[in-house]
């Protein structure tokens, strides 16, 4: 981390394809405009917003996709961390459940994602939108680099 990040009400936000393509484009770009704020390539930081964007936007592109219509990705910042919103133009609310964890859990292809972006964020959920939802997460910074 480097040594100031001072981001307080930093602002990025991107409309997407709701395609693949739109969702790895915008896992890529979020993980420069860190960058670009101070928080490297490889932080542990860094790779959890990564991780959680790449979720939340593929769970726009496959589960909140309506044709004719991208998704967007929004990062703001404050003094707590980073707050990551994907929005799409779907308006059902209901995220999946979590895929059962555990020794004894059948084995499953997919349900992980937002068991991942629950590990990973202090806390997240789902707004309404007009046209829409919104999946929100957070993620605090790091002591070392935490806001003033």
């Amino acid at each position: 981390m480097n040594a100031e990040i001072t981001l307080a009400g930093a602002e990025f936000a991107q409309r997407f394809s709701a395609t693949r393509r739109g969702a790895r484009l915008a896992r890529r770009l979020v993980v420069h405009q860190l960058h670009a704020w101070g928080v490297p390539y490889g932080s542990e930081l860094s790779e959890d917003v990564a991780v959680i964007v790449a979720e939340l936007a593929a769970n726009a592109v496959t589960h909140g996709y309506v044709r004719g219509r991208d998704f967007e990705v929004r990062l703001t910042t404050g003094a707590y961390g980073i707050r990551i919103e994907v929005a799409d133009a779907k308006g059902e609310r209901r995220p999946a459940p979590c895929a059962p964890c555990g020794p004894d859990a059948p084995v499953a292809e997919t349900g992980y994602g937002l068991c991942l972006v629950e590990a990973l964020a202090e806390k997240w959920g789902v707004a309404e939108r007009v046209v829409g939802k919104t999946v929100w997460a957070e993620v605090e910074w790091p002591e070392a680099g935490r806001t003033p």
